[in-house]
């Protein structure tokens, strides 16, 4: 119903925030990559919505990108996932994040995510698999393997963020081995 909100920033409250549209205020519960990425209070702001109604209560939630939006609709579609937990996994994850754990079959990411325990991230894993990451064409989804994983988790063991491992794997070629993986990625973040 309403898809789209573009008017001033009123009020940020993570997770809500207050776009006033012409003098009807409108309040969005967005997930924090959007809210870190919102402009400040009294500027313009544009925000694609899905909207929600329920017995109590209508709500929209909004987001900085389509990518953001239409992972949340995925998620709200599967069994014992709603609204407020797919927000929760767009706050803990980003798209790209989400589709190359789904791609990789890691469970142990989405676990972390606060709100999601070992049953709903299989059934999230399971869901999903096929929807997102490497049919949207995402990077990250380049090694498919469990190579791709264990190259990641040597990484950030060594002390790089999961954001600089997962940049470094897509530089790799799409059959290589742990040991070289390591060491080519190696190669690439010291440059």
């Amino acid at each position: 119903m309403i898809g789209k909100l573009t008017g001033t920033l009123g009020d940020k409250n993570p997770p809500q925030v207050l776009v006033d549209c012409n003098g009807v205020g409108y309040e969005v519960d967005v997930p924090m990559s959007t809210f870190y990425n919102l402009p400040g209070v009294g500027e313009r702001v544009t925000l694609l919505t899905h909207f929600v109604v329920r017995e109590d209560a209508q709500i929209l939630y909004g987001f900085a990108s389509p990518g953001e939006r239409d992972t949340f609709r995925k998620l709200i579609k599967i069994a014992g996932v709603g609204p407020r937990t797919a927000l929760s996994v767009l706050s803990g994850m980003s798209v790209a994040d989400i589709a190359h754990a789904i791609t990789a079959q890691d469970s142990g990411r989405l676990v972390k995510v606060p709100g999601i325990g070992k049953k709903t991230a299989e059934r999230l894993l399971l869901e999903l698999k096929g929807k997102l990451g490497a049919d949207l064409g995402l990077p990250g989804a380049v090694v498919r393997t469990d190579e791709g994983a264990d190259i990641v988790q040597a990484l950030v063991a060594l002390g790089y963020s999961e954001k600089e491992a997962a940049a470094a794997l897509k530089s790799l070629p799409k059959d290589v081995g742990v040991a070289e993986g390591i060491r080519l990625a190696l190669k690439a973040l010291a440059k």
